[in-house]
């Protein structure tokens, strides 16, 4: 597996801490920067295809995979554990805000404010690609308050609320926390397995693709209830998953390990690698045999005639392996 240094991900880390407190920031961060409530206000959850992808998208994503793979330790039980924690409060705090949403419609125009909900989620999605790209860009939440400053209009304020906005919310979460508890189960298999930085670009191109019909919608470019983006997605985890390494590959090194070990090639006593062709270790050393009382050799007359080397059986034969 390859171990993403994204540097971002190292500095949040270094502040943080805990494997487990990593991915209840990570989870949370689009409650906090305002990323969530933008989405609620820009229309992206009045569909279930839109509920999924921001659940998996936003809440779950590259992220929450490599905390989970790449920096939580335990069995599964105790990752489940946490990931059921930390969903214990995203979701209560997701359907307040998805609640709340409705109330800001009333001073807001949501014509203006959606095109900066657009740039919120294409500035994440360019800052999880490249960090060199996202030095340069303002954070989410800067963006967030621009828009809702280029969007206010100043009108009567009332309390409003919306059931389907609160359900909306909770379920968008949700999916967030069933993605993270599915990475967290699948973990064992996962690990190894999963090229981070690969899964990781290719989060940020479905993040593009969630972004462009909201960013575009006054153009009616890629306005289609098609989730496009969990496509993107889905054909990103099959680039980044490799089956033939990890755990399993050395599995299957091993046991046909053990066949050539049968035909000579692993010696079972010491674990080395040997060739078919090598001796055994107990097999007397090559060459000539010297007896105590005599040495025999061979060597060719004065008239150059060949001495009977074919006869003799102490001479090394090419058609026979040393040892025999």
């Amino acid at each position: 597996m390859s171990v993403s240094r994204h540097p971002v991900a190292l500095r949040l880390e270094r502040r943080v801490g805990s494997a487990t407190k990593l991915l209840a920031t990570v989870m949370i961060l689009p409650l906090v920067d305002g990323i969530f409530p933008a989405l609620v206000l820009a229309g992206v959850l009045s569909s279930p295809a839109g509920v999924l992808e921001t659940g998996i998208l936003i809440f779950g994503g590259s992220a929450t995979a490599a905390v989970i793979l790449a920096e939580m330790d335990g069995d599964r039980r105790q990752m489940v554990t946490s990931v059921l924690l930390i969903g214990a409060v995203i979701v209560p705090l997701a359907a307040v805000e998805a609640a709340l949403a409705p109330t800001f419609r009333a001073f807001l125009n949501l014509a203006v404010f959606e095109r900066f909900a657009g740039l919120v989620i294409l500035a994440i999605a360019a800052k999880t690609a490249s960090s060199e790209v996202g030095e340069h860009l303002p954070s989410p939440g800067v963006i967030v308050g621009l828009g809702l400053v280029a969007s206010f209009e100043p009108s009567g304020v009332a309390l409003e609320t919306s059931p389907e906005h609160v359900i909306a919310g909770a379920a968008a979460a949700g999916v967030g926390v069933a993605f993270a508890l599915a990475i967290a189960l699948l973990s064992p298999h996962l690990r190894g397995r999963v090229d981070i930085d690969r899964f990781r670009f290719g989060s940020a191109v479905a993040l593009g693709v969630l972004a462009l019909p909201i960013l575009l919608g006054p153009f009616d470019v890629m306005q289609t209830d098609a989730p496009i983006a969990l496509a993107v997605l889905a054909v990103t985890t099959l680039f980044a998953y490799d089956p033939d390494v990890g755990p399993g590959a050395a599995a299957s090194g091993d046991s046909d390990g053990g066949a050539a070990g049968d035909a000579g090639g692993v010696d079972a006593a010491d674990g080395s690698d040997r060739d078919a062709t090598d001796p055994p270790l107990d097999a007397p050393p090559a060459g000539p045999v010297v007896d105590d009382d005599v040495a025999v050799l061979h060597t060719a007359d004065d008239s150059g005639t060949e001495s009977d080397d074919a006869s003799d059986p102490f001479v090394e034969d090419d058609s026979r392996a040393p040892w025999l």
